[in-house]
C-alpha cells in the first residue's frame, strides 16, 4: 500500500488552529445574525454551544486516542436531536431545523475533513462515518422539499458541504479503497 506522506505535527497544529479560528468566526457571525434578525430567541447561543461541544469531544478524543470519527458522528446526531427537543420545548419555531442542524452538520464535516487530513492512514475508515453524516445531512434537503423549513440556504449549504467532503475523502483514499475492494472480492 502506498500512503501519502504523514503531515508533521506543525502542519496538524496549524490546521487545527485554522479550524478553531473558523469556528470562532462562525460563532461571531451567528451571534450578529441572531441579534439583527431575532434577538428574542437565543438560537445563536444554542448553535454556538453545539460548536463548542463538538470541539470538546474532538479534544477529548484526540487526547484519549479513540475513534474520533465515530464520536463526531454520534455527537452530531445527538446534538441535532437535542436542538430539536429544545426548539420543541420553546414552542417550536423551526430554528432547530433551519439553522441549528445545518450548522451542526457543517461543523461535523469540517471536523471530519480535519481528521481526514491529519490521520493519513484512516481515510477509508473515516469515509464510512462521512457517509453516515452525508445521509444525515439529507434531512435538511428533505425539510426544504417538504416545505417544513422556510429558510433553506443553510440546509442547502450543509448538504453541499457534506457531498464535497465525502468526495474529497474518497479521492484521498482511492488507492486504499481499490485495494480493499480487490482484497474483499478477490478480484
Amino acid at each position: 500500500m502506498i500512503y501519502p506522506k504523514k503531515i508533521n505535527a506543525n502542519n496538524s497544529e496549524r490546521i487545527i488552529r485554522i479550524a478553531i479560528i473558523l469556528s470562532i468566526a462562525i460563532a461571531i457571525i451567528l451571534t450578529v445574525i441572531n441579534k439583527l434578525t431575532s434577538p428574542r430567541v437565543p438560537w445563536a447561543a444554542l448553535a454556538n454551544s453545539g460548536i463548542i461541544y463538538i470541539w470538546i469531544v474532538v479534544a477529548y478524543s484526540i487526547n484519549k486516542n479513540v475513534n474520533i470519527a465515530g464520536h463526531v458522528t454520534i455527537q452530531t446526531i445527538a446534538i441535532s436531536l437535542l436542538t430539536v427537543y429544545i426548539d420543541y420545548k420553546l414552542g417550536f419555531r423551526g430554528w432547530s431545523l433551519s439553522i441549528a442542524i445545518p450548522i451542526i452538520i457543517m461543523v461535523a464535516n469540517l471536523t471530519m475533513l480535519i481528521l481526514t487530513i491529519v490521520s493519513y492512514k484512516k481515510y477509508l475508515r473515516y469515509a464510512i462515518y462521512q457517509l453516515i453524516i452525508l445521509i444525515f445531512s439529507i434531512l435538511p434537503a428533505i425539510f426544504i422539499t417538504e416545505k417544513i423549513v422556510t429558510e433553506p440556504i443553510l440546509g442547502i449549504i450543509a448538504t453541499g458541504i457534506s457531498i464535497v467532503n465525502l468526495l474529497i475523502t474518497l479521492i484521498l483514499s482511492s488507492r486504499d479503497l481499490k485495494e480493499a475492494i480487490i482484497r474483499k472480492f478477490h478480484l
